[in-house]
């Protein structure tokens, strides 16, 4: 989503308040609200250049928030994005960045979408998070036939989600951005965070997929609270979530939780990030090595800080030539022809998505690969 603060990770959905009746600004989120655009031009902060491998066409009127990506059964690779002004999902060659078909368009129903934000695909399903569905809808892949829907019964304000494997199903855990009651333009009261983020077990039974409120979380003391929420990661093998806290008012960075929803009293990034912390991957090696790679949400070319996976120390970071104003971002380490070492991808400026040869990224910083 577009963070630009007094702004949410997913933040970007700021309510236009009547005087009786507040009702939602579908094109302002809670996470825009900065009088003066960040830029990058503005700041000095060290970091390399590296050229896109392609940008997707222009097409503003589809308000593009999020990529993921997916390889099909004949090994081509496929990029979805979500669109939220025309409820729907695009899909681009992800080796080209041709823009392919569409999916969805708006309603309630299964298969339609209300502005649809965060997505992650994993095995054969792409799940997508509906801000104004408040839901979370769960496609088959390839050919995309919605085969559940949940969070509907609690979800306020859903913006991102990370999503992996648990038994025989997933767990998902869901960023809910909602804001105070007393005015929408502001987050809730420090106790009422508890929440900000739900848990779900994506379950089979019976030749369908089920799924279930497993928990809550979120800290509710000054130094823990998320109190502009959105993107949110997990990575396993350190037993670690890294939750992006888009309130510029109290400084947006990373904060470092664990996978049992607890704050370990760390934060990532804070003083680095000048714009918006956004999005953010994972560089994951078998031997527990890599990287994170996060969104810093300037509006004329957005930064992607790299920090060490096991120790989170700041590694550098690059922009490219153009991609700018980015909310989500996707990694994808697969090789093809096109990508021999994986592909980043990252939302350009709400209309399209840029691809970043991973050699070009690793070149440029000297990141190491994996072994073997």
């Amino acid at each position: 989503m577009s963070l630009r603060l007094l702004n949410p990770l997913f933040a970007t959905v700021l309510l236009a308040a009547c005087a009786s009746s507040p009702t939602v600004d579908a094109e302002r989120e809670p996470d825009e609200v900065a009088e003066i655009d960040p830029l990058l031009a503005d700041e000095d902060i060290p970091h390399v250049v590296v050229a896109e491998a392609f940008t997707t066409l222009p097409a503003p009127e589809d308000n593009i928030d999020s990529p993921a990506s997916w390889r099909a059964p004949d090994g081509s690779r496929w990029l979805l994005a979500t669109a939220k002004t025309t409820d729907a999902l695009v899909l681009y060659d992800g080796a080209t960045g041709e823009r392919l078909r569409t999916f969805g368009g708006p309603g309630t129903g299964p298969g339609k979408m209300d502005r649809p934000n965060g997505i992650a695909v994993i095995d054969d399903l792409v799940m997508v998070v509906e801000r104004d569905n408040r839901r979370v809808q769960v496609f088959g892949l390839p050919g995309l036939e919605s085969l559940a829907t949940f969070g509907d019964a609690e979800l306020q304000q859903p913006y991102g989600l990370w999503v992996r494997r648990l038994g025989d199903g997933y767990e998902v855990i869901v960023s809910d951005n909602y804001m105070s009651p007393e005015d929408e333009d502001l987050p809730p009261p420090l106790a009422q965070l508890d929440h900000r983020f739900r848990r779900y077990a994506l379950e089979p039974q019976g030749g369908r997929w089920t799924a279930r409120l497993s928990g809550t979380f979120g800290a509710t003391d000054a130094a823990g609270a998320v109190r502009i929420a959105e993107s949110v990661f997990g990575d396993e093998a350190h037993d670690r979530l890294l939750l992006s806290e888009e309130d510029v008012a109290v400084g947006t960075r990373l904060r470092e939780y664990g996978l049992d929803g607890r704050y370990r009293g760390r934060d990532v990034g804070a003083g680095l990030f000048k714009a918006q912390a956004e999005g953010m991957a994972l560089f994951a090696c078998d031997d527990g090595s890599g990287y994170w790679l996060a969104t810093d949400q300037f509006k004329d070319r957005s930064l992607f800080h790299v920090f060490d996976r096991v120790n989170l120390a700041h590694v550098g970071a690059f922009a490219g030539q153009r991609t700018a104003n980015t909310d989500g971002v996707w990694l994808d380490m697969s090789a093809d022809a096109r990508f021999p070492e994986g592909v980043f991808y990252a939302v350009d400026d709400d209309q399209g998505v840029s691809a970043f040869d991973w050699r070009d990224i690793a070149r440029a910083l000297s990141l190491k690969g994996c072994a073997g």
